[in-house]
């Protein structure tokens, strides 16, 4: 009786893994995603918890990081301020200060002269280290720039600062409620509750995730970059294959292969369809370089 060639495929996949398993098969294997009927009743709960711990994760490293940026900006405006008011420092030295640091850390855009002053306005409003630990350094730095060029009262700050944390408020929202005076429509009472993260789905989340000040920080804006350019190129795909030319088919992105052992993901898959082969493109955000030919 012969099989079908679907259970050839199956049998193949099988012996194949197997002898991964072992130790005996340093060929590619390109893993075959099981079917829903073959899994557990409970496994899309299961899915669903899994899922919902690492979004929760993934906020609370990007949170941390965002935090540690506002802390170092409030830190350097601090020392900025010192210096002026104590040994009178003027506004050359934050100029040069600029150039000096952006030659050191070519990669990373906060250091302009510009930015450099906000940082020392920063420190000179929030001169209580431990309300910016606690509030200002967990919203992200642009939001933080809104509420000091649009409000000079402390308190009024401060109770901004409270509301967009607690709702999770991006930028653009802040800037409408400031506008519209939120704190005489609904009345403007103190709390003193501590929250370590905004909500899960709120526009303040989504404004992290994106913010370009963390990505420089971490010194992964390149790799954003490259992500985002994969983003943009399957949105356009028709696009994409009319510019890659005739005979070309998609086969999928960060297409996951085991090569000896060791995951690999391709940025884009095709298959051209008159040459009978696969054709793989890698992404790079920048200049080429010859390292990236593999």
């Amino acid at each position: 009786m012969q099989m079908s060639t679907p259970e050839k495929y199956e049998k193949h996949e099988i012996n194949q893994r197997k002898r991964h398993d072992k130790g005996e098969d340093n060929g590619v294997i390109i893993p075959a995603i099981p079917s829903a009927l073959e899994l557990p009743e409970d496994y899309i709960h299961f899915f669903l918890e899994i899922k919902e711990k690492i979004r929760k994760g993934r906020l609370k490293a990007v949170a941390s990081a965002n935090s540690s940026l506002v802390m170092m900006y409030w830190e350097i405006g601090s020392a900025i301020l010192a210096k002026q008011e104590n040994e009178g420092w003027g506004a050359k030295v934050i100029d040069r200060l600029s150039s000096d640091l952006r030659k050191s850390f070519p990669e990373m855009n906060g250091f302009s002269a510009r930015n450099l002053k906000y940082m020392r306005k920063f420190a000179e409003v929030w001169t209580e280290k431990e309300i910016v630990q606690r509030t200002v350094a967990l919203i992200p730095w642009r939001s933080n720039l809104t509420l000091l060029e649009k409000i000079n009262e402390p308190e009024l700050r401060l109770w901004y600062a409270r509301q967009t944390l607690e709702n999770g408020w991006s930028k653009s929202v802040l800037e409408f409620q400031i506008d519209t005076k939120l704190h005489m429509r609904i009345g403007k009472t103190s709390n003193n509750f501590d929250l370590a993260l905004p909500p899960l789905d709120s526009d303040m989340t989504n404004q992290i995730f994106k913010d370009p000040y963390i990505f420089d920080f971490l010194g992964t804006a390149e790799v954003r970059k490259e992500a985002e350019l994969e983003i943009k190129l399957i949105d356009h795909m028709e696009k994409s294959l009319l510019e890659l030319g005739q005979g070309f088919a998609f086969v999928g992105h960060q297409f996951h292969m085991e090569i000896g052992g060791e995951d690999f993901y391709i940025d884009m898959l095709f298959y051209h369809l008159k040459l009978r082969c696969f054709i793989v493109v890698e992404l790079k955000a920048g200049k080429f370089c010859p390292g990236h030919v593999s």
